[in-house]
C-alpha cells in the first residue's frame, strides 16, 4: 500500500488549454488530472535526463585532451576490431 501523501497543484490554464486537456481527457477516457500527471511526470524524466547529458558533456569537455580522455589500450583494442571487421566479407 502507498502511503505517501499527495499534494494539489492549482496550475490556471488559458482557456485554450484548458478545452484541450478536456477534449483529450474525454477521448482517453481519462480523468484531466491523470493526463496532466501522466505530462509532468515526463517532463520531469526529460529533465533529469538533459541535466545528466549536460554534466556529461561538461566532463567531456573538461577532460579533452588530457590524461583522462582516452584509454590507449581501449583505442587499440577498438581499431583493431573494427580493422578486423573490414577483412569480413
Amino acid at each position: 500500500m502507498n502511503t505517501a501523501t499527495a499534494h494539489n497543484f492549482h496550475v490556471p490554464l488559458p482557456v485554450g488549454v484548458y478545452r484541450r486537456l478536456r477534449s483529450e481527457a474525454e477521448r482517453q477516457h481519462k480523468p484531466a488530472t491523470q493526463l496532466v500527471k501522466q505530462v509532468v511526470e515526463y517532463w520531469l524524466d526529460e529533465q533529469e535526463k538533459l541535466v545528466l547529458h549536460e554534466e556529461i558533456a561538461r566532463y567531456a569537455a573538461e577532460v579533452a585532451g588530457t590524461a583522462d580522455d582516452l584509454d590507449e589500450q581501449l583505442e587499440t583494442a577498438g581499431l583493431d576490431h573494427l580493422s578486423e571487421s573490414e577483412k569480413l566479407p
